[in-house]
Order: C-alpha cells, then sequence, then structure tokens
C-alpha cells in the first residue's frame, strides 16, 4: 500500500508538471514598434512573428521603462523601474545576489522550471558584473555572450565558435534546437546543468537577440557567404523615408533646446541618421535583421510542434526599447518620446480558446509586466519586490485594465548630451519634463584623449567611483525638489508622432497641472522604498571590468 501511495504520488506530481506551460519569451533590441507586419508596417517580411499576433494578442499601447538597453533589461528580468534597480551603463553599479535571486529566472528554476537563456546578455549581474559567473550559474543552459554580440557574434564571443552558421540569427537559432531537442547537434561552448532537458519538467526559455540594434545593423558586411535575406532582399525596394525625417543640414529649429540635447556630442555610431542615404540602409538593414529574427520564430514553431510541445508552450514577444530613424532630426535613443519607449508586446497561448485569439488590446502596459505574467501563467507567486502588473487577465480578453498612467525615464544622462527626463502618460496626454544637463562634452573628452595618446573608448566608457554618487543624485534630486528646466506637453490622441509642445499652451494648462500631480505619484512609486540592492562595480574596483 505504501508503494502504491508513493507511485500514485510520483504521477500526480508529473502529470502536474506537464500541466503547467512552457514559456519562450523573445526579446528582440532597438526594434521600435512599427518594424512588424502586424504593427502596420507595409514593407517588412515578419509572417511568423505576425502569425502569433493573429493566433494570440498584441498589446498596441505598450511601453519600456527606460529606453536604453541595460536599464530596460534589467527592469524585465527583476520587474523593477531603473528608479528602484538602480543599474546602468552610468550607474557604477551591478545587480546584486540578493536583487538577483527575485528575478525570474531564478525564481523559475526554483518553482520547478528547466531554464535556459541564448543569444545576448546586457545586464551585470553578480559581483564584478560580466565576469561574475553568476549569470552563468542561474540557468540549466546557457549559449550567450556578454555585451554586444555584433551581426558576426564568432568575432565577439568564443562560446559561439562552435556553431554551424556566422551569422546571429542563425546560431541563435542552433542555440534554440539544442535546448529543446535532445536529438539536435550538441554545441560544444554551451553550458549544461543537465546534459538534456528533462521530459519530466516544464521549460522557460529566454531567446535574446542583439538586432536590429544599430551596432550589430552596422556589424553587417554583406559577406559572400552571407544569406540571401542579409545582403539582396529589400534592395530592390524604394523605400520612403520615415515620416518626419529632418536630415542634419535641413535641422533649423531642433527638437529640445541645444543645452538641453547636446546633439553634436552624439555617439558616433547613430550618425546614419544624419543623411538620407545613410538613414536608408540603415533601415534595409533593419528590416533585413527583422526577416531573420522571424525565420527564427517559425523554426522555433515548428521545431516545438515536432517535439509535440507547440500546445503547452507560451511564446511572448516584445523589445527592450525602440530607436530613433532621423524622426524630427533626432537619433538614438534614451529618451521618453513613443519612438524610443512604445514597443509591441505580443502574447501567444496555445491553449486559450478561438475567441482569446487575434485579440488586440491598447491596455497601458509595461515590460515590466511580463514577469509577474509569466509566474502568474506557471502558477508561482511573484514576489513583493515586483513593480509590474500581472496582465494574464488582459490576454485572456479581459477589459479591467491594470493601470491609469505609464511612467517612462531616462537617468543615463552622460558625456554623450542626453538629458535626464521622466514622462507620465495616459491614453490621450503625455507629459515630459527635463533636467539641467551639466554633463562634459564627449567631443572635448575625445579630442584631448586624442592629444594625450590616451584610448578613447577608456576616455569614454570607463566608470569611475564619483559617477556613482552623481547617478543616486539623478535619482533622488527630483523627488527632493529639482525642478524642471523644460517641460512638454503632448495630445497623443490628435499629435501620435509628438509634434506639437502644448506646454505653454494656456487652454491646456488644467492637463498640465494634473500631470505634474500625478509625476509626483508615479515617480515616489518607481523609486519605492530602501536601497538599491546593488554592488560597486567601477573601473576602480575592476580595472579590466567592461562596462
Amino acid at each position: 500500500m505504501k508503494y502504491l501511495f508513493v507511485i500514485l504520488f510520483l504521477a500526480v506530481t508529473l502529470l502536474k508538471a506537464q500541466e503547467r506551460p512552457n514559456i519562450v519569451f523573445i526579446l528582440t533590441d532597438d526594434q521600435s514598434y512599427d518594424l512588424l507586419g502586424c504593427t502596420g508596417n507595409p514593407v517588412v517580411q515578419t509572417p511568423n512573428i505576425d502569425k502569433i499576433a493573429q493566433e494570440g494578442i498584441l498589446f498596441t499601447n505598450a511601453h519600456v521603462t527606460s529606453a536604453i538597453c541595460t536599464p530596460s533589461r534589467i527592469s524585465i528580468l527583476l520587474s523593477q523601474y531603473e528608479r528602484k534597480h538602480g543599474v546602468n551603463f552610468n550607474s557604477g553599479t551591478s545587480v546584486s545576489d540578493t536583487a538577483w535571486e527575485n528575478s525570474y529566472p531564478v525564481i523559475l528554476r526554483n518553482s520547478g522550471y528547466y531554464t535556459g537563456w541564448v543569444g545576448k546578455n546586457h545586464a551585470p549581474i553578480g559581483k564584478g558584473g560580466y565576469d561574475s559567473g553568476l549569470m552563468e550559474k542561474s540557468f540549466d543552459y546557457w549559449y550567450a555572450g556578454h555585451g554586444h554580440l555584433g551581426f558576426y557574434p564568432k568575432d565577439n564571443h568564443r562560446i559561439f565558435n562552435d556553431a554551424i552558421a556566422f551569422t546571429q540569427p542563425e546560431i541563435i537559432n542552433e542555440g534554440v534546437d539544442e535546448f529543446l531537442d535532445p536529438n539536435a547537434r550538441k554545441l560544444k561552448g554551451a553550458l549544461h546543468f543537465l546534459e538534456n532537458r528533462p521530459a519530466d519538467k516544464p521549460f522557460m526559455l529566454s531567446i535574446n537577440f542583439n538586432l536590429p540594434h544599430a551596432a550589430g545593423t552596422r556589424s553587417m558586411k554583406l559577406k559572400e557567404d552571407d544569406d540571401a535575406i542579409y545582403k539582396t532582399m529589400y534592395r530592390d525596394l524604394e523605400l520612403p523615408l520615415p515620416d518626419n525625417y529632418i536630415a542634419k543640414k535641413d535641422i533649423r529649429s531642433p527638437k529640445l533646446p541645444t543645452d538641453l540635447l547636446k546633439a553634436e556630442d552624439r555617439q558616433e555610431g547613430y550618425n546614419y541618421v544624419d543623411t538620407p542615404a545613410g538613414i536608408k540602409e540603415r533601415y534595409i538593414r533593419e528590416l533585413e535583421a527583422m526577416t531573420g529574427i522571424d525565420r527564427l520564430v517559425g523554426n522555433l514553431r515548428k521545431k516545438l510542434k515536432d517535439l509535440k510541445l507547440d500546445k503547452n508552450t507560451i511564446i511572448i514577444f516584445t523589445s527592450d526599447h525602440g530607436l530613433f530613424s532621423g524622426q524630427q532630426g533626432l537619433g538614438g535613443k534614451a529618451l521618453c518620446y513613443e519612438q524610443t519607449t512604445h514597443v509591441p508586446i505580443i502574447v501567444f497561448n496555445p491553449k486559450a480558446p478561438k475567441k482569446q485569439k487575434g485579440l488586440k488590446s491598447d491596455a497601458l502596459v509595461q515590460t515590466i509586466d511580463i514577469a509577474p505574467t509569466m509566474l502568474a501563467m506557471a502558477g508561482v507567486t511573484p514576489p513583493n519586490t515586483f513593480q509590474g502588473k500581472d496582465i494574464s487577465a488582459l490576454i485572456t480578453g479581459a477589459k479591467t485594465e491594470v493601470r491609469d498612467y505609464v511612467y517612462t525615464e531616462n537617468l543615463w544622462s552622460t558625456h554623450f548630451g542626453n538629458p535626464r527626463c521622466e514622462a507620465i502618460q495616459n491614453k490621450d496626454w503625455k507629459y515630459i519634463r527635463y533636467y539641467k544637463n551639466n554633463n562634459f562634452s564627449a567631443t572635448k573628452e575625445i579630442k584631448y584623449a586624442k592629444e594625450l595618446g590616451i584610448p578613447v573608448n577608456e576616455m569614454l566608457y570607463n566608470m569611475h567611483d564619483p559617477e556613482i554618487a552623481i547617478y543616486r543624485d539623478y535619482i533622488d534630486a527630483p523627488k527632493h525638489g529639482e525642478q524642471p528646466v523644460y517641460e512638454e506637453l503632448y495630445h497623443l490622441k490628435n499629435d501620435p508622432n509628438e509634434l506639437v509642445n502644448l506646454a505653454n499652451n494656456p487652454q491646456q494648462s488644467e492637463v498640465l497641472t494634473n500631470l505634474r500631480q500625478q509625476w509626483k505619484v508615479e515617480i515616489t512609486n518607481a523609486r519605492g522604498t530602501g536601497k538599491a540592492e546593488v554592488y560597486r562595480y567601477t573601473n576602480d574596483l575592476y580595472p579590466e571590468g567592461k562596462h
């Protein structure tokens, strides 16, 4: 009788494990909302991503919290605003072991999920950041590189050297196949906690691209042995310039005051937006990259079907932020405009009834909502450190929304010219406030580095201890009375491209006053309580550290 009970217990446990959904989370890089067919792009070919939107739900009013890679990705991992987690390129910090314990990958692994991470990691985790080894040890399967991958990842990361392919989407695809399929070709560089994915466990796979990122598409070389997608596709088309595009030579009235956004100090890698020829070439490469990513999504769905995993695998797709392509003369990211904060979120649940498929929702959601939603779908209680909302009810077609306002921020204010700013918006209006930009000029730093024979990248990218204090003050000062030096107000309902600033329009003074009051509520919520759970991560402590 005792043995029968044990057998029944194990059988029930196995059944419950099999009933828990598998989850695949796909994250692209620098992908603006309008780079998919399902979001209205008339040129790009993304049939497989469009199909998961047609069979699932597309959130049309989704936003990131910080429009720059590292803080946005950590916000997704920890379900926290940057003001709470306290890590950015200019923060001099990495995520502590304690904070990392409350990341969605660790929680799901501790809850019985077999976990994998494939592609890019741009989140410094543990003491020593990228060199700590904590990130790699946190997964059952690891096939990724820290920092930028480039379009040809073998040029930058040894872990990919055994891959058959050379281009990024295809190398990532090999990692996806090995994670899912016990019969797939083994990749010598991949790190395995277990030899193969256990059949009696649900899995959680994070797929992270470094495309269509500006640096990734910049490194495309149109090599002879590249797939035709990356050499000839879209090149026979007469592509239009982006709406509201302004070439550098034609800018008469800059979008923002010149002492606030110091465009002359912008990172050189974004200068392609300055000319029509430059933006056209980069746009072609972005379209090609998106089609390569889309092919991986198609291959993924076929693999899931072949392995009979498709009927119990949820797929979630989003981007870490958008990117300017010369609209209103702007290049780069790290601002609070729709072009950089507005991203697609797509969720496909194969078990959803027919009436819950092909939905679109204009609910205000954010990428910090993805972690609590995944945990809810897995039957796991989220930690109280999460600041995001569970949107699983919205995914099933519910009309009750999870927030009235979206809050976004940019704390990456450095020698590259970007100002600090914060934004609050509802479905009709957006309010943005900016603070004084006192940062020294990157252009001058480059000049003096060359004069003195100092490596330019060391001058520009090394982090030192005093910058920790500067960043911490960026977080605290607005809450303690720092006043904005410039404000913007946009009627998104009538002006979705944010062309007309109504902040000084007397007719909208009541709207502006209300949003200023709500800003105080939202920034207080975003900051939360307690100290940031971070480690010191500067070149003073780690001279060889990559920041």
